[in-house]
């Protein structure tokens, strides 16, 4: 396998801006219908088969917690999209289809690394360790909810185990991460921090700021695009005049790769030589995760209406569970019968956690005016004073929120 400077020096190579005014040809429909481009780097095959030159060392336990990991995260995605179709919550972001990056660049991490995540990312918070039942009360903004209820749902908060709080500005985490692995850097503690955003993040202001900080200033930074080929309802090819968005490393002084978003070994192979770079002070690199958002933007989107069948029909065949699955099976490290038995121990894993998780009691009112301040403003003060006068004439506040227009 390449090293981490090599990998990136070689899809370096490809980054040159061609001038030269190609001939126009027709595109077929199967062309248009092309799941992959040629130049993302891959190990294996949609089957699960890997060319043995280019397989990767790993643990088999390390693939074993990633397979695990990446079947709990669809599980919980799965759960979370039902809860909202029951109406017992309000809102949820699905990220069917990307497990494997989520899986992938989390394996690649040591627990110091600093984490900033965007709304997509559940699978990354469950690899690190943060729990179910708290990730569920956060659905619910409850009394078991880390955050109190003052976030939107799937914006979780775990900073135990050094994963930022999501926020909804797009973007946005990107700079708060370089801040990170700056402060990393001027303190020599060999923490790195990894960023991610999706197709349209790239086209926000943060995520030009951020990768000209990280550019300038070397910092131990990975940028991870998840390019799933929708920013909500617009297609990359309205989003940007970019080809390949890995072609934005180039502006900012920085190498980047284009990976298979659904292959969790390359993607593992291509975080971790990022990560070892950003480590050794070699400085940020870009990695372009090509993958396609298989569920909706979120509960409140109906993709049907805007997404290419064709193309969607495609990529079901390219399952990132179902190609490391038979990866598994080729080494003779999985069977039907683990496969039945974690299926069923995920599934009541995730039962017993909803449970405990919608009994839990609303926040109590008076949490709006804690963690803020040391001591409460005069003006605060004042609102709780009225907000206490408020709940002795009510006796309690009823839930009247609906679900989020997003």
């Amino acid at each position: 396998m390449n090293s981490g400077t090599d990998l990136m020096k070689k899809k370096s190579k490809s980054q040159t801006v061609e001038m030269k005014k190609k001939p126009s040809k027709t595109i077929s429909d199967s062309e248009k219908c092309t799941v992959l481009r040629e130049d993302c780097f891959r190990i294996m095959k949609e089957d699960g088969t890997v060319d043995s030159k280019v397989e990767p060392k790993i643990d088999k336990e390390v693939v074993l917690r990633m397979y695990h990991n990446m079947v709990l995260t669809r599980a919980f995605d799965e759960r979370g999209m039902m809860l909202q179709r029951q109406g017992r919550i309000g809102f949820y972001v699905p990220s069917f289809g990307q497990e494997a990056i989520q899986t992938g660049t989390a394996a690649a991490l040591l627990e110091k690394d600093w984490v900033f995540p965007s709304y997509r990312e559940p699978g990354i918070f469950l690899y690190r360790g943060a729990g179910l039942y708290e990730m569920l009360c956060n659905l619910w903004g409850n009394r078991g909810d880390l955050s109190k209820g003052r976030q939107m749902p799937v914006h979780y908060s775990f900073p135990k185990i050094k994963m930022f709080s999501v926020s909804s500005p797009i973007a946005t985490q990107l700079i708060q991460a370089v801040g990170a692995a700056m402060a990393a850097k001027i303190s020599k503690t060999k923490e790195i921090a990894i960023s991610y955003c999706g197709d349209g993040g790239t086209s926000e202001n943060d995520f030009h700021t951020g990768l000209t900080f990280a550019g300038a200033y070397k910092a131990p930074t990975v940028f991870v695009v998840t390019n799933n080929q929708y920013a909500i309802s617009v297609p990359l090819s309205k989003q940007t005049g970019a080809k390949r968005l890995v072609d934005k490393a180039v502006g900012y002084g920085m190498p980047g790769v284009s990976v298979d978003g659904n292959d969790a070994l390359a993607v593992y192979t291509a975080t971790k030589e990022a990560v070892d770079r950003a480590r050794r002070g070699e400085g940020p690199s870009l990695i372009e995760c090509v993958t396609f958002r298989m569920g909706p933007h979120s509960s409140s989107d109906d993709p049907t209406r805007y997404r290419d069948e064709k193309l969607y029909q495609a990529w079901t065949k390219r399952d990132p569970i179902v190609r490391l699955r038979n990866y598994l099976n080729s080494k003779k490290w999985w069977d039907e019968k683990k496969e039945k038995s974690l299926q069923e121990q995920i599934k009541a894993q995730i039962a017993e956690a909803v449970e405990r998780a919608e009994k839990e009691p609303a926040p109590d009112p008076m949490d709006l005016f804690e963690d803020v301040y040391a001591e409460l403003t005069p003006q605060l003060k004042k609102q709780k004073a009225e907000l206490l006068h408020e709940v002795e004439l009510r006796g309690k506040f009823e839930n009247t929120s609906e679900a989020f227009p997003l």
